[in-house]
C-alpha cells in the first residue's frame, strides 16, 4: 500500500511517541493532532476535511474516559481508527444488482485515472463471481482505447462490444442489445475522459446515463490526485450522480490524500480499491481494514481471506498433514508458490502489522527473485531430501548447490528459512492439541477465527505466541529480524 506509506509512518511515529509517557496531559493531545494534522496535509488530503477531523478527534481524546484510563494512548489509538474509519466511509459499500437483465455498470473519470483497466479488472471479478460480463468500448476518441479494453479482454475471456466506433451513445444502446443476444447478464460501459473536466465530456457521460439507465454509476479516481479530487468529484457528482468511487493506481507513489478526501466531499462511498496491474488485483474497499492498515495494524484477516481464496481441498488437507507429521521441502515449495499468487512477500508483508513500516525502511523493495532460487534449489534435492531436510549435511548441500548452479551458501540460507518455519509448525501442532476437542465460546471475547483444517483455533492467541502480531497499534515484535532476513537474499 504504498499510496499511504509516508502517512502511515507519521502516524505510527505519533502514536509511538504517546505509549512512551504513559499518562497523558491536554499538552500531549495538542502535539499528537498537530502532528496528525500535519502529517494528513503532507498526504495532500484536502484542509477542510483535515479540519474537521482534527476536531472531532481531539474533542474524544480530550474526554475523561480517555485522559483518566490506565491506558489513555491505547484510546487515544483506537478513537484515530474509528475516526478515520468513518471517514473513510464506516463500512463496506457493495455493488447492488437490480433484477432486471443485464444490469448496467457505467463507470465515468478523467482520461488517465485507470478506466479500461479498471472495468476489465470489475469484469474479471464479476466472472470469478458466476457472472457473464460483456465490456461495451464507448471511448471513441483516445487513440487505441477500443484496442487496449479488447485486449485485457481477451485476456480474462470477457467479450467485448464495439459497436460502430463513432457514436458513444449508440454503442451503449447496442451493447445492452448485444448482451441481451448473448446471454450476457452484466454491461461494464467504458466511458471516454478528458485531460480535464469540460463540457462536452460531462454532457456524454449524461446523455449515455439517459440511453442505458445504468443500475450502478461508478467513478474511476487516481490515487496520485491530490487536491485537484476534490473539484472533479464534485463536478461528477453533480452532473453524473455517480453512486460509488474505484479508486485505482493505490499501490503507485502517491501520497493517498485524494482517496481519503474523496467520501467525505461527496457523501459517495468507495466500492472498490485497485492495488495492482493484474486482473485480479481490484479489491473490494473495506474502510475499516484500511484505516488499520494506513495506522500499521495491518490487515490479518485480508491475509487470512487471499489464503482462503486459492485454498483447494488437497491443500487443507495437506495443511491437516504438515500439522500431524511435520514440514517437509514439497510443502515448502508449495507455501512459496501460494505466497506468490497472494501478491508475494511484499505485498502479503504490507498486510502485517508493522510491515509496511519496514517495507518503507527497506526502501519499499524486497527480493522476490528468493522464490526462483529456492525453487531451484528445491528441484535439486532428491525425494528423500525433500521429505526428511534433516538430514542434508553438508556434503549434501555442496551436491544440491552444484545441482542447481548456486552456493552451499545459498542452501544455508533456505535450510535455515525452512527450520524456522518448521518450528513454527511445531508450536501450531502444540496448540491445536491443547486446544483438540474445546469449541470456541461465544459472548465477551467473541467468535475465534477459523482456518481450514485448523479447528477453532483462536488465531489472535496463536500469532501471540508465534511473534506478537495481535494487539491494537502493536508491530511484529521481530520485524528487524525479517530484514535482516531479506538482505541475506540479496545477492551482491
Amino acid at each position: 500500500m504504498a499510496a499511504f506509506g509516508s502517512l502511515s509512518d507519521r502516524l505510527t511515529d505519533t502514536f509511538d511517541r504517546l505509549r512512551g509517557k504513559g499518562k497523558l496531559t491536554e499538552a500531549d493531545i495538542n502535539v499528537a493532532m498537530r502532528e496528525i494534522r500535519m502529517a494528513l496535509l503532507e498526504a495532500d488530503v484536502n484542509y477542510r476535511v483535515v479540519k474537521d477531523f482534527v476536531t472531532r478527534t481531539k474533542e474524544r481524546c480530550l474526554t475523561a474516559d480517555v485522559m483518566d484510563s490506565l491506558t489513555p494512548a491505547q484510546n487515544v489509538v483506537k478513537i484515530v481508527l474509528d475516526e478515520l474509519t468513518e471517514l473513510l466511509g464506516g463500512t463496506e459499500s457493495k455493488l447492488v444488482f437490480s433484477s432486471r437483465i443485464p444490469n448496467v455498470i457505467m463507470l465515468v473519470g478523467l482520461q488517465g485515472s485507470g478506466k479500461t483497466t479498471a472495468a476489465a479488472k470489475l469484469a474479471y471479478m464479476l466472472k470469478k463471481q458466476g457472472r457473464s460480463p460483456l465490456l461495451a468500448a464507448c471511448d471513441v476518441y483516445r487513440p487505441a482505447a477500443a484496442d487496449q479494453l479488447a485486449t485485457l479482454g481477451g485476456e480474462i475471456g470477457v467479450p467485448v462490444f464495439r459497436g460502430d466506433g463513432k457514436n458513444p451513445v449508440e454503442i451503449a444502446s447496442a451493447s445492452i442489445r448485444e448482451a441481451v443476444d448473448k446471454m450476457r447478464d452484466v454491461v461494464i460501459v467504458d466511458t471516454a475522459g478528458r485531460l480535464q473536466i469540460d463540457e462536452q465530456m460531462m454532457q456524454e457521460a449524461v446523455d449515455i446515463k439517459h440511453a442505458v439507465k445504468p443500475d450502478q454509476v461508478l467513478m474511476v479516481v487516481d490515487a496520485m490526485t491530490g487536491q485537484d479530487i476534490v473539484n472533479v468529484v464534485s463536478t461528477f457528482a453533480e452532473r453524473t450522480d455517480f453512486d460509488g468511487v474505484i479508486i485505482s493506481k493505490l499501490d503507485g507513489d502517491a501520497r493517498g490524500g485524494g482517496a481519503l478526501s474523496v467520501r467525505e466531499v461527496t457523501g459517495k462511498p468507495i466500492k472498490f480499491v485497485s492495488m495492482g496491474e493484474k486482473p485480479d488485483s481490484l479489491e473490494v474497499f473495506n474502510p475499516e481494514r484500511m484505516a488499520k492498515r494506513i495506522l500499521g495494524m495491518g490487515d490479518v484477516v485480508g491475509i487470512i481471506e487471499k489464503a482462503q481464496e486459492i485454498a483447494t481441498a488437497e491443500q487443507m488437507e495437506a495443511a491437516e498433514r504438515m500439522l500431524r507429521d511435520g514440514f517437509t521441502m514439497n510443502d515448502m515449495l508449495e507455501q512459496m508458490r501460494a505466497l506468490k499468487k497472494m501478491g508475494g512477500m511484499k505485498g502479503v508483508l504490507g498486510m502485517l502489522p508493522g510491515g509496511q513500516k519496514a517495507l518503507n525502511q527497506m526502501g519499499g523493495n524486497l527480493d522476490e527473485a528468493v522464490f526462483d532460487r529456492h525453487d531451484a534449489i528445491i528441484q535439486s534435492m532428491t525425494a528423500e531430501e525433500r521429505n526428511r531436510p534433516s538430514i542434508i549435511n553438508g556434503q549434501r548441500r555442496a551436491r544440491i548447490a552444484r545441482g542447481c548452479g548456486l552456493t552451499p551458501a545459498d542452501v544455508n540460507v533456505l535450510m535455515k528459512q525452512w527450520g524456522e518455519m518448521n518450528k513454527m509448525m511445531g508450536k501450531m501442532r502444540a496448540m491445536t492439541q491443547q486446544q483438540g476437542g474445546k469449541k470456541g465460546k461465544k459472548g465477551k471475547k467473541g467468535k475465534k477465527m477459523r482456518m481450514p483444517g485448523m479447528g477453532g483455533m483462536d488465531m489472535n492467541k496463536l500469532m501471540n505466541q508465534m511473534g506478537g502480531m495481535g494487539g491494537l497499534g502493536g508491530g511484529m515484535t521481530d520485524m528487524d529480524k525479517l530484514m535482516r532476513m531479506n538482505d541475506q537474499y540479496k545477492r551482491k
